[in-house]
């Protein structure tokens, strides 16, 4: 046993040198540096800082580089790391309404108080590959203005001046806000929770949950009511001085999704919302995010359940893309025993079925 042990022991250090190995490439091709990834691949650093919870620009694109641009490895290392930091406290909730905005869309009215901002987007373009960055493109610089000072309301809030969607749905503020890195799992769960979980779910998971639900499995019928980017103000309670101070700004994507109305005899019919929120320029993962969310409110809006997204359970328990990977990946790690196991027992049963069969078969061609 112990020169098995060691054996492996060497094989694990050489894979680890020949990870290594296959990480830097060719060595004579620059080393792709940390700030590179962070300023070119800035969408796949802000899937990580939203699903490792951690924001944190190096350390995600130190995580990407480390894991070979595979972005589920990122996010289990920033995890990862995330766990071994201190928790001092939690800041005041922002304020995306005061978001310095520089992409601002809405699909359901043209014209809104600020107006539409387009900002940097894929929406326009034509999907075609583009040989000319392979040559080393500079691009022209973007076209400037004065930064405008006009305020721009959701255009949810424009929507609940006329009691047209129904309020946002308010926590109770005595009651204690869930927290899923701490606390295990439960059920049924509250918005809380179930926000921090999808937050944190692997986009493609909640791009195909939120595309079920708009096929029909679930009751969803979504306009983008307006989706937003831009930084915010984050601000933590010093309770040394007694008020709120600054901490620094953080860029956010906020989705406000409306969905098809409900009623009762007692309430005229109204929209209801779906939210998403996350780090950076995640606009896919904040309207999947909003999609879920609508679905997953059917309990508390008295719809039956029967499409997979609307149930919080299903949804809730697949959705995190670390422990979908370690349940997974654990079957490449050796089984022997178990496999041993199942093969005797096989082997055991095959055995019976062909006595059994080689009894049965006088019997048979006797009452012939």
């Amino acid at each position: 046993m112990y020169v098995a042990v060691k054996g492996g022991e060497r094989a694990i250090e050489n894979a680890h040198r020949l990870l290594a190995h296959e990480r830097r490439g060719n060595r004579e091709i620059p080393e792709v540096s940390l700030a590179q990834i962070s300023e070119q691949l800035s969408l796949g650093v802000d899937r990580v800082m939203t699903e490792g919870s951690l924001y944190d620009r190096e350390l995600a694109a130190l995580a990407i580089k480390q894991a070979r641009g595979d972005m589920i490895e990122a996010i289990f290392l920033v995890r990862a790391f995330r766990a071994t930091l201190p928790r001092f406290g939690a800041t005041e909730p922002v304020d995306t309404g005061k978001m310095a905005v520089r992409r601002r869309i809405s699909s359901t009215f043209k014209d809104i108080p600020g107006g539409q901002i387009l900002g940097p987007t894929f929406d326009y373009t034509h999907r075609l590959l583009d040989p000319q960055l392979a040559e080393g493109l500079v691009p022209e610089p973007p076209a400037t203005s004065d930064v405008s000072v006009t305020v721009m309301p959701r255009v949810t809030d424009i929507l609940g001046r006329d009691g047209l969607i129904e309020t946002s749905p308010q926590a109770d503020a005595d009651a204690p806000v869930g927290d899923l890195t701490r606390e295990p799992l439960s059920f049924p769960a509250d918005r809380d929770l179930r926000l921090q979980n999808l937050a944190r779910a692997d986009e493609g998971f909640l791009l195909a949950l939120g595309y079920s639900s708009q096929r029909g499995y679930g009751r969803n019928h979504p306009f983008a009511g307006e989706i937003r980017l831009g930084e915010v103000e984050v601000e933590f309670m010093a309770e040394d001085v007694g008020f709120a101070v600054p901490l620094g700004s953080i860029t956010l994507t906020e989705c406000q999704m409306v969905n098809q109305f409900k009623g009762s005899a007692t309430e005229a019919p109204c929209f209801t919302r779906g939210y998403g929120l996350a780090f950076g320029h995640s606009e896919r993962k904040t309207m999947s995010m909003a999609l879920v969310d609508r679905t997953l409110r059917a309990r508390e809006l008295g719809e039956e359940i029967l499409a997979p997204a609307q149930d919080e359970e299903f949804v809730m328990s697949h959705s995190d893309n670390v422990q979908a990977t370690g349940f997974v990946e654990h079957l490449k790690l050796p089984h022997y025993v178990d496999f041993q196991s199942e093969l005797g027992l096989l082997r055991k049963l095959r055995k019976e079925f062909n006595e059994a069969a080689e009894a049965s078969s006088p019997l048979q061609e006797a009452a012939e």
